[in-house]
């Protein structure tokens, strides 16, 4: 791989979507591609669509254990690696399957998650701050909302 130059051509994204992603082998994965060659990586994860093919209401707590995770993958890695995080919102799993988690049962799962990644880390005063700039008077994080 090293021989081959692709790694001064492309960046690679690691994709992970679980609530409770193996952190110390993501931070093994990125120091591998590293001696690859690969200067730069990308983190994709998901604040919707990725908890089941029928899913219709999206459980926060879920997506928020990614972007936990995900942060604790970039304190734990080189400073200089991470080019940025793709946070993805599927529809459906396939073409041939139903939508699922529609994008407004979602917005407060997005909000909840960009502020996540923004501040660092989930506290009281994000949730604050998302409760606030939704108009909701409370958020739940662990349960279904409608």
């Amino acid at each position: 791989l090293s021989e081959s130059g692709v790694p001064q051509l492309v960046q690679l994204m690691i994709w992970d979507y679980a609530a409770d992603i193996d952190v110390e082998g993501k931070v093994q994965l990125i120091e591998k591609y590293r001696r690859c060659g690969f200067s730069k990586v990308w983190f994709a994860s998901a604040f919707k669509g990725a908890t089941g093919v029928n899913q219709s209401l999206t459980l926060i707590g879920h997506h928020l254990k990614n972007q936990l995770e995900w942060l604790q993958v970039a304190s734990r890695s080189p400073a200089d690696v991470l080019e940025g995080i793709a946070l993805t919102g599927w529809q459906r799993y396939d073409h041939f399957s139903v939508l699922c988690e529609l994008l407004p049962v979602a917005i407060p799962s997005l909000a909840v998650c960009l502020q996540a990644l923004k501040n660092g880390g989930y506290s009281e005063k994000v949730k604050e701050n998302v409760e606030k700039l939704l108009g909701m008077s409370n958020l739940e994080i662990d349960t279904f909302m409608r």
